[in-house]
């Protein structure tokens, strides 16, 4: 039997690889923390991340075997494993890489739907292609299975395909938490007043603080010292910020922040919740400013987590949500407006992250209120063009802990999507001018026939049937003159 060849899977790239761009996105990598790629092939993110002014190295036993195999504070094992034809040594690399780590590991393997891509002939629980490579393709809870088995800790999906495995679980609890907080606004000044005007400096990380806590800072926090010296204290510095920017918005972020820790909280529940004790001091603070206790907190998460596999529950919160597109099937929201869903809502969604992690250039969410089913949906020009198409969904099964591709870019007629402004908050900056095209297209009666309009081809037909086209997000007639009521 000819040797496999495992240097032929090695990929010349032309950008940094899909973990190593995660890790950088969701603050995995950080200045300060050392990396070492276990298996980097050509290079190709040493030489990337060295340029972005990471301390970088990297080991490949075919293009770099004499390079030092060194611990680093981060480890990225990507796409390695999955070339590996020896189930025993697959594990043992595993190990090993995992050894060296010494704050967490980046571990990347190929999805079981990329194996339709690829011909070639089943040895062992893998494929060995034409060019005599060999692949093993994972399901998403299989692999994270392995990992969790092999390692016998429990790692996070960041993504389809790609895990991290933290050594410290201070540091992966406060990566969750962060999953699934949104940015909020400050208040603006609403009227003037001498003493915030003085002192706006002094009281800018304040603001800060509590605009990203929901509460004030616990002592150890921040340096009182310079408001301790005008105001006299912390809370009575903010008391002057809130009757200048007014109370209103303050209670509110502290109703979002509170959502945002049962919705982490209830989350938790997956790994196994963490002891109060072992969870980092900020969050610590956070739980006690927000409910006293810490089994009110719990008690809480779980009324929401345990909500979340009732169907008529998930059904009646997609009814009552603020934002979204609502079909008998499903709520539609764009990734924008998640944070502005009922918590239900977002835990059931985070149940589908516990299995998928996050998506690659996902803009909308499908939260199936028949089955306990979250899609993730792709539509790259979603911005751009006026009924932009479908690249590709995701599909997370949650009761089978199961996730699907579906790729429609071959496809000669997508599904393409109408009403844009329906998935979006009603302050995000595009809604009125997707809002207006709605308007212009309703005019026309071009929703008429709702079945026929849903693919690429049947949206051209009712356009070319009325004689009329698209120019950006403005219906013209088809020799150029103004599409008037």
């Amino acid at each position: 039997m000819t040797a496999i060849a495992r240097e032929r899977t090695a990929m010349e790239r032309r950008a940094l690889s899909r973990p190593m761009s995660l890790a950088l996105a969701d603050g995995v990598l950080h200045d300060g923390r050392t990396i070492f790629d276990y298996g980097c092939g050509r290079g190709g993110d040493v030489r990337r991340l060295r340029h972005l002014g990471f301390d970088v190295a990297g080991w490949d036993p075919a293009f770099a075997p004499a390079d030092p195999v060194t611990e680093a504070d981060v480890v990225n094992l990507g796409y390695v494993i999955n070339v590996v034809e020896d189930p025993r040594e697959r594990t043992e690399t595993l190990r090993r890489a995992w050894a060296l780590a010494r704050s967490v590991m980046v571990v990347a393997g190929r999805m079981a739907w990329e194996q339709q891509h690829l011909r070639g002939e089943a040895r062992a629980d893998g494929v060995v292609t034409s060019r005599n490579t060999f692949q093993k393709f994972y399901e998403q809870d299989e692999l994270r299975g392995w990992i969790d088995g092999t390692l016998e800790t429990r790692s996070v999906p960041a993504a389809p395909g790609v895990f991290y495995v933290f050594r410290d679980d201070t540091e992966a609890q406060h990566y969750l938490a962060r999953r699934h907080r949104r940015r909020v606004s400050v208040p603006r000044v609403r009227r003037s007043e001498a003493l915030y005007e003085l002192h706006q400096v002094a009281l800018a990380p304040l603001i800060d603080f509590v605009a990203d806590r929901g509460r004030l800072p616990r002592t150890g926090e921040m340096d009182p010292t310079d408001l301790d010296a005008v105001f006299g204290s912390i809370k009575a510095a903010f008391g002057v910020v809130r009757r200048v920017t007014g109370e209103e918005h303050w209670e509110a972020l502290r109703r979002v922040r509170a959502e945002e820790l049962l919705v982490f909280l209830a989350l938790a529940a997956f790994g196994g919740r963490p002891a109060f004790g072992q969870l980092p001091a900020d969050i610590q603070a956070d739980v006690r400013d927000f409910f006293g206790t810490y089994r009110a907190a719990c008690d809480k998460a779980d009324s929401l987590l345990f909500g979340t596999g009732d169907m008529s529950q998930v059904s009646a919160a997609c009814a009552v949500a603020e934002v979204g597109k609502l079909t008998p099937e499903a709520l539609y929201v764009h990734v924008s407006a998640m944070g502005r869903l009922p918590a239900l809502l977002r835990v059931y969604e985070g149940c589908a992250t516990t299995l998928a992690g996050s998506v690659d250039g996902a803009n909308l969410v499908k939260l199936n209120r028949l089955k306990p089913k979250v899609s993730y949906m792709s539509y790259p020009d979603f911005e751009r063009a006026p009924h932009p198409a479908l690249a590709e969904s995701v599909v997370a099964s949650i009761r089978e802990l199961r996730v699907d591709v579906r790729d429609y870019r071959d496809r000669d007629n997508p599904p393409v999507l109408h009403r844009k402004e329906l998935f979006l908050s009603s302050d995000h900056p595009l809604r009125e001018r997707f809002a207006r095209l709605t308007t212009q297209e309703e005019r026309f009666g071009l929703f008429e026939d709702s079945e026929s309009i849903g693919t690429a081809a049947g949206w051209a037909a009712a356009l070319s049937g009325r004689g009329l086209t698209l120019r950006g997000h403005r219906v013209v007639r088809t020799n150029g003159a103004a599409a008037g009521a």
